[in-house]
């Protein structure tokens, strides 16, 4: 690990003004994902600013319905919390299902969606990677493709997002607030946060430079049956090959988000109005720009099966 300076800030705004004053900063809360990497050298921040002190641990409800979740609440906190329970279920069983609990207990909410890609190549510095070193090149095309990406890839990159909670977020329309250096706030619907890879899959989200994510709204419960399943190699502390995130309502209606097939949580309105047609309409519509590996082409049989025994549970 090389060596930085370190510096521990009281507000959102400080924060994001220390970033902008020292090139090459990165901010650190629970630092489950960056510190790994920092040891890896795949991050080389020469400066951490400490956001664990600026107040942003807390789930509040919002006069106009929905919830406020502050980007430092820890991700056993946000599973367990009440309302979240019972009025955003979904949300709840996809942080249950990342992870180990000792985890869960330091990652936070911005840094669950902020985290960076599992791919192989990306953690093998002796591998080219676009993502980690732009220009040089992408591995895992002509390599291991198992775990990765059947849609929204390039030929510059096929990494998928990692996390579970986003593809529960995605489901549930979050919206991310934000502040920047002059103190001047946005928010930024979960569906527009991040970036297709492109040419450059190293610039994975929307965030400017030196902006500070700070909390993530929920809007007003949507109620009928949330239901996640994740399909992995190994029946825990192991990331998706496929994930489904999907609510259903009484009248046949719903939502559907899929984890571990993009370079983020993947969900098409479109497909959603298939839910009364079947999985099999709902599936093709969804993956209708596939172009799987030979690896992983079995990723699109997956996802119509899988949601196929979601939609059977959750009209049973």
């Amino acid at each position: 690990m090389k060596s930085f300076s370190y510096q521990r800030v009281k507000s959102p705004t400080e924060a994001a003004s220390a970033a902008a004053r020292t090139s090459g900063s990165k901010f650190i809360a629970g630092g489950t994902n960056l510190l790994d990497l920092m040891k890896l050298q795949i991050e080389t921040p020469v400066h951490l600013i400490d956001i664990g002190k600026i107040g942003l641990d807390k789930i509040e409800s919002l006069p106009t319905g929905g919830l406020r979740i502050g980007a430092l609440v820890s991700n056993t906190d946000l599973a367990a919390d009440s309302i979240i329970r019972k009025d955003y279920g979904l949300l709840s069983r996809a942080l249950l299902a990342g992870a180990s609990a000792q985890l869960r207990n330091k990652a936070t909410t911005a840094g669950n969606l902020l985290q960076r890609t599992r791919c192989p190549y990306f953690y093998d510095t002796n591998q080219p990677c676009n993502k980690r070193s732009p220009g040089s090149g992408c591995s895992a095309v002509a390599g291991f493709s198992r775990n990765l990406a059947v849609i929204g890839s390039s030929d510059a990159c096929i990494a998928t997002h990692p996390s579970d909670m986003a593809v529960a977020m995605m489901a549930l329309d979050a919206v991310i607030e934000t502040v920047n250096p002059n103190g001047k706030s946005r928010q930024i619907p979960i569906a527009q946060f991040y970036r297709a890879p492109a040419k450059t899959p190293h610039v994975e989200t929307v965030l400017e430079k030196n902006e500070l994510v700070t909390a993530v709204v929920l809007p007003p419960a949507l109620g009928g049956t949330h239901i996640y399943h994740k399909v992995r190699d190994r029946a825990s502390y192991a990331f998706a090959l496929v994930s489904l995130g999907v609510i259903i309502q009484k009248d046949g209606t719903g939502r559907v988000a899929l984890g571990g097939v993009a370079y983020k949580p993947w969900r098409i309105e479109s497909a959603e109005k298939l839910l009364p047609q079947g999985a099999k309409a709902v599936a093709k519509q969804l993956l209708v720009n596939a172009r799987p590996t030979k690896q992983n082409e079995f990723k699109l049989t997956l996802v119509e099966r899988t949601l196929a025994g979601i939609l059977k549970e959750g009209r049973s």
